[in-house]
């Protein structure tokens, strides 16, 4: 597993300053979009959406808590419709325009769904590149709770950083975001503790590398 170089130091060993941060914070968990991770505090709710880069307009919750000058959100998208959504949206294409249509079933999908679903790990993380006022840090390839994804590190013009863990399990994309002030250490209370729920409110845990258009691989005991 692929960590930040910070990061893969204290794996091992929990600071205390980050021990003392995470005292009062909670287990949340939500059933409605199948995750849990550790918060300071009850999160609030937005319901939004997302415009995936084909133009699916997406179902979207952003839950987002604070601690002090600390901001934490979880942004989660549903992409279980993209293929219907896409497919409609490619009745109204022009004639011969392949960017629009797509490549039909076989290909990219029609509307270009498939292309989209399968890239919507690397889009989420363009858009985080392209944010305004950040320079990115770090990019990698990493695992969370053995589910494949992708992990940012960004600086930001106030002197903050962003750390992002970028997620997709059972077709839901993730975006995990913690932002502390600069001279605070990485929010690893927040990012090492994702992980995914069945309906049941189950942690689901699996025995191999999960990647979200991959099979399904074994659950562990």
């Amino acid at each position: 597993m692929r960590l930040f170089p910070l990061m893969a130091a204290l794996l091992l060993v929990l600071t205390i300053s980050g021990s003392a941060a995470a005292q009062d914070w909670i287990e949340y968990e939500n059933r409605d979009d199948l995750f849990g991770v550790n918060l300071p505090g009850e999160p609030e709710v937005e319901v939004t959406t997302y415009t995936s880069e084909f133009g699916a307009v997406l179902p979207a919750r952003i839950y987002r808590a604070e601690e002090g000058r600390s901001r934490y959100s979880v942004t989660v998208v549903d992409y279980r419709g993209i293929r219907r959504i896409l497919t409609e949206k490619a009745a109204s294409c022009p004639a011969g325009a392949q960017t629009c249509a797509g490549g039909g079933e076989a290909g990219s999908g029609t509307g270009n769904w498939r292309m989209d679903h399968a890239g919507a790990l690397v889009y989420a993380s363009w858009r985080l590149l392209q944010r305004p006022g950040t320079e990115a840090t770090h990019y990698n390839l990493f695992f969370s709770d053995l589910v494949l994804g992708h992990q940012l590190q960004l600086a930001n013009a106030d002197g903050s950083r962003t750390f992002v863990s970028i997620l997709m399990h059972q077709d839901r994309l993730y975006i995990f975001e913690g932002t502390r002030p600069g001279e605070l250490s990485p929010p690893l209370h927040f990012q090492l503790s994702v992980r995914f729920l069945d309906a049941n409110g189950n942690h689901i845990r699996y025995r191999e590398l999960y990647c979200n258009i991959c099979p399904v691989p074994p659950l562990s005991r």
